[in-house]
């Protein structure tokens, strides 16, 4: 491609490096930036004056703009030429509570320039619902059974209309519950030291993991291999009903095992965010994250990224 149509080549040489620019750059993002080092510049999205310091310490360049304010995005388009979007959907519930307007507005400030090489957006597998236990593939039918699932069904929307519409090559990642030992309450110590009862074991559902490293991981190698308008479940190997995930994380604490409860007991002494993550029961097929992403997990199980040795 001559140098006067390529996105990259006829900008001065300060800018033909690859731009990342990370959108919701918390700890995932920042694990990203830290593992893309000083191959790429790497910009980040700053929602407040006080983070950007940090950003600035990782050698990230900050820019002020805010998904909840679309005005404050314009400056966004044409900056990135790879963009990687994790900030999840507004928390609070409106009268268009299933709708995802920063996803939306992010979108659209994009594309007023040129579109960048790939586009990577950070979902969750609680967007297929209950499952009864079923191993499921990325296949699957997407069945929303709470509001938060349902914003992330309404951004993956967008997301593909972006894609299509601006000829983007998007990718969608559904994650289940991150963790790890170095991520602020990212492993289920405080929760056993509260003494916090899970369901028994006729009770119990099933539930999935990433490993924070192995996401950011995923996520690298989406915005580089990643197809376009393809979905990936970055899942572990791991298929632990949630009782014997903690009973896992204890011996290997040396803490005393929760206490088991019947589900109707549960619903009484439980909040409902907790309640909401166990009715809801699945076994998540990664064959496409190993194939096409060619991710080799560094914590294939909860076991392994869990141990403390």
């Amino acid at each position: 491609m001559p140098s006067n149509q390529s996105p990259l080549g006829a900008l001065p040489a300060r800018f033909r490096r690859e731009r990342v620019l990370i959108v919701g750059c918390g700890d995932v993002g920042v694990r990203a930036a830290r593992m893309l080092g000083r191959r790429v510049r790497l910009l980040a999205l700053s929602w407040t004056p006080a983070r950007s310091p940090r950003l600035r310490e990782l050698g990230i360049t900050p820019l002020a703009g805010n998904l909840d304010q679309p005005a404050t995005l314009a400056r966004l388009a044409g900056l990135g030429t790879r963009v990687i979007h994790l900030a999840p959907p507004e928390s609070e519930l409106g009268s268009d509570w299933w709708r995802d307007p920063r996803t939306l507005a992010l979108s659209r400030a994009l594309r007023r320039r040129a579109a960048p090489a790939s586009f990577v957006y950070a979902s969750t597998t609680g967007v297929y619902g209950d499952c009864g236990g079923a191993r499921i593939d990325e296949t699957r039918a997407v069945n929303p059974r709470t509001p938060r699932a349902q914003r992330r069904v309404d951004a993956e929307r967008v997301v593909r209309h972006y894609g299509r519409a601006a000829q983007v090559r998007a990718s969608i990642l559904r994650i289940p519950g991150i963790y790890a030992p170095d991520r602020a309450g990212g492993t289920p110590r405080e929760r056993l030291l509260r003494g916090t009862p899970v369901l028994q074991a006729r009770d119990d559902v099933y539930t999935s993991h990433i490993h924070a490293d192995d996401l950011a991981r995923a996520v690298l190698a989406a915005l580089w291999r990643g197809r376009p308008l393809r979905v990936y479940n970055v899942s572990d190997d791991s298929e632990l009903k949630m009782g014997d995930y903690f009973d896992l994380a204890a011996d290997l604490y040396g803490l005393p095992r929760p206490r088991r409860l019947p589900r109707s007991t549960a619903e009484a002494e439980l909040p409902l965010m907790l309640l909401s993550f166990m009715s809801e029961s699945r076994r998540l097929e990664n064959r496409r994250l190993k194939a096409e992403l060619r991710v080799a997990l560094r914590y294939p199980t909860v076991a392994s990224g869990l141990d403390p040795r």
